[in-house]
């Protein structure tokens, strides 16, 4: 990136092309990797262009996580209900998206483990988990409502609820597979949780009016 286009680049451009680099360092190489001088260096940029756009590394580490969640969510949402017969499948759909998603870009995934326990162990981002987990059961939630919805059934258990083990439920498959990278038993887990999962859906009760047409 030529010096003068940076310049004339906004604050707000300069934040979000730092933090697509800042990404693609810790997917490449972890988050220990992720210092300042490298950051821009990926980006093209002189340092002081991180400085002017960011107030601090730490700072730009909350926008990556919104960049991985923002992937994840359309990732999960995009696998929902294309063309899926019953909550089985819809489910079964959807988690194997979710695990396609992790095995086309496993650094990434890593990464996030990897900022979730920065984060714990940093002050300044000690509220970062909670918000990222936060978007991942709201996301989970989406998907939930969106069942119910579009394939006649209520959940047994509150959303919220299912919600967080839906959550449980992908970290866990995400870390295994990280550590083996065994596709058939990630399968096959995916398969148990499915079935574990169906046992939560009801049929809706129909109206009055349904019942007499």
């Amino acid at each position: 990136m030529r010096g003068d286009a940076v310049t004339r680049m906004p604050a707000a451009e300069r934040r979000a092309a730092l933090a697509r680099a800042a990404l693609a360092v810790v997917d490449r190489d972890g988050v220990h990797a992720a210092t300042t001088r490298a950051i821009v260096a990926e980006a093209s940029m002189p340092l002081s262009s991180f400085h002017y756009a960011v107030p601090s590394r730490d700072e730009l580490l909350r926008d990556v996580v919104e960049l991985v969640v923002s992937d994840e969510s359309d990732a999960a949402l995009a696998g929902l209900l294309a063309d899926a017969v019953d909550v089985e499948d819809a489910i079964r759909r959807t988690l194997t998206a979710y695990l396609e998603h992790v095995r086309f870009a496993p650094g990434r995934e890593q990464a996030m483990f990897e900022l979730t326990q920065y984060a714990l162990r940093t002050p300044e981002l000690s509220d970062l988990p909670a918000e990222q987990y936060a978007r991942y059961h709201g996301t989970a939630e989406q998907l939930l409502t969106a069942a119910e919805t579009h394939l006649g059934i209520r959940w047994a258990v509150p959303v919220e609820h299912l919600a967080r083990l839906i959550v449980t439920i992908t970290d866990g498959v995400t870390l295994a597979w990280l550590a083996d990278r065994d596709d058939a038993s990630a399968r096959h887990t995916i398969d148990l949780a499915t079935a574990a999962l169906v046992g939560f859906a009801e049929p809706r009760t129909p109206t009055a009016r349904q019942e007499t047409t």
